[in-house]
């Protein structure tokens, strides 16, 4: 029976429910990570969940748990469910409240839910590479916190899939910033284009993972902002995410990128993440300190 956690306790995916009045469900009060899991083990956990706690430090939720926590109760549900291969789905909202668009005073008891999900990696679409389409980016002014407001992230991957495409790549107005449910980088004369880290994207993990890659083996790696038409004319296009990894694009808007196969640069940075699963915790250096 598959398990489900609700507020630190295993239970069966049937019994799994949270209050009607919960601010997530109501609101969309409320933040999210989704961590990897390669032969049972989390993949970069530590930025993943120190990502989790600055998002809820940015939304005045009070999260009571520390990052070993919350990694020892994910690994907890891992372990539960068998999963080798995979990923963990976690939310947090600021708590079951009388519906008033203010926080609850006095302040209630913040839910915590997690499952997983058994998958393997997506190596077809990375040797082959996927559609994208381009789109106006309508979501919030703080990208950079993982909420769970994500009703312009659906309405923009609902148009690629209209389109047989397998991303949306927003820009708002001429500038690029990011996919529906990814970072975007256009590769241009052997460099990498991607959009500074602001509020106006999400600082992906995997993202940080390219950088050091990108850095590792000498490929600059500029973190600047880029018009569509820079887009469309790149020699290489790459999204990323904790689920799709580096994922190259040959087609945008119907039309192929560069020669309309995955570029050297795309494959040397898939190469260098695949090195990086293949160690036992996906660890390495920034600024420093393990990732």
């Amino acid at each position: 029976m598959t398990k489900v956690l609700i507020n630190e306790k295993l239970v069966d995916e049937q019994e799994a429910n949270v209050p009607y009045n919960d601010r997530g469900y109501v609101f969309g009060d409320g933040i999210y990570e989704y961590v990897r899991i390669y032969d049972n083990h989390i993949f970069t956990a530590r930025p993943h969940f120190e990502r989790l706690l600055r998002s809820a430090k940015e939304i005045g939720l009070d999260l009571k748990y520390s990052v070993e926590g919350l990694i020892e109760l994910v690994q907890e549900l891992i372990n539960a469910n068998g999963i080798v291969n995979g990923g963990v789905y976690i939310q947090v909202t600021r708590g079951a409240a009388p519906r008033d668009h203010a926080f609850p005073t006095p302040s209630v008891e913040a839910n915590v839910m997690a499952f997983t999900k058994n998958y393997g990696r997506p190596y077809k679409e990375l040797e082959e590479g996927i559609n994208a389409v381009t789109t106006e980016d309508i979501r919030w002014l703080r990208c950079d916190i993982k909420s769970l407001n994500l009703l312009g992230n659906v309405l923009a991957k609902e148009l690629a899939v209209k389109y047989n495409a397998k991303e949306a790549i927003q820009h708002r107005g001429d500038i690029v910033t990011e996919g529906s449910s990814s970072n975007v980088y256009a590769i241009k004369d052997g460099e990498i284009y991607t959009h500074p880290v602001n509020n106006y994207i999400l600082n992906g993990i995997t993202r940080k993972v390219i950088k050091h890659i990108a850095e590792e083996q000498n490929i600059p790696f500029n973190e600047e902002t880029f018009t569509l038409d820079f887009l469309k004319n790149a020699d290489e296009v790459i999204v990323s995410s904790t689920s799709i990894e580096v994922m190259p694009v040959v087609k945008l808007n119907g039309e192929s990128v560069g020669d309309g196969k995955v570029g050297a640069i795309t494959k040397k940075l898939q190469e260098g993440f695949t090195r990086y699963i293949d160690t036992v915790s996906g660890e390495f250096q920034e600024n420093g300190q393990k990732i």
